[in-house]
């Protein structure tokens, strides 16, 4: 794991932080539809590179007939392949499937480990994927940093880093106990619906007072009495 970059919060304002996102969303938890941890480990791995609503799509008929690595193994490449075809990288995907649910029949009696060490031996399945599955199947404290959590650890200044790396571990090293377990699914939430990329919601922000970005979006409506924006003068 590397090393940690020092907060821009205290434990206390790290708390109050969790505390605010919690309360915008009582019940985090994971948007891609799954009905065991097997079909989980599955639907994480195609989620690269991909939305969670495409993957849904694609995975809706599939689960219908291939919950289990048996299942899957059983339909073959060709057969999961076209199920998502609609996914980026689909070709490359249907191999790991495969080649997945085949290692945890060969080496795990048909279960899906629950380990990061065993899991990140699955093809196809890296540390972000281990974490999503340790904390969403098997109840873990795990924190997956996304393109989301990245952007949102560093924008606040909760966890900033260069790297997903360094920002798991500053979050780790951050995060109160009690907000462990929800921590992927608040910050996930809120960079997807709030703190967006290129246009940051911050008028509808539960951790507004306590964001360290700079500067603040008015909301829509002052936006608009504000009028246009004057062009910037050129040098």
């Amino acid at each position: 794991m590397a090393k940690a970059v020092r907060s821009k919060f205290t434990r206390a304002k790290a708390a109050e932080l969790f505390a605010a996102l919690a309360a915008d969303r009582p019940d985090p938890r994971t948007e891609l539809d799954f009905v065991n941890p097997f079909t989980l480990v599955v639907a994480v791995a195609l989620s690269a590179q991909a939305t969670d609503v495409g993957v849904n799509k694609a995975t809706k008929k599939l689960f219908a007939v291939a919950d289990t690595p048996e299942k899957m193994l059983a339909l073959g490449e060709e057969g999961v392949a076209a199920h998502i075809k609609t996914i980026g990288l689909w070709r490359n995907k249907a191999k790991n499937v495969i080649a997945l649910s085949r290692k945890i029949i060969d080496e795990f009696g048909g279960e899906v480990p629950c380990t990061r060490d065993e899991l990140t031996t699955l093809p196809g399945v890296g540390r972000k994927t281990a974490n999503v599955v340790l904390n969403e199947a098997f109840g873990e404290p795990t924190i997956a940093v996304d393109t989301h959590i990245f952007r949102v650890s560093n924008r606040t200044g909760l966890a900033p880093g260069k790297t997903p790396d360094q920002v798991e571990a500053g979050l780790e090293r951050i995060t109160p106990a009690e907000f462990k377990k929800g921590a992927h699914h608040w910050l996930i939430l809120h960079g997807r619906y709030v703190c967006k990329a290129r246009t940051p919601e911050c008028w509808q922000c539960a951790i507004n007072d306590l964001c360290a970005y700079k500067p603040k979006m008015p909301d829509p409506a002052t936006r608009a009495a504000l009028g246009p924006r004057r062009p910037k003068k050129s040098a």
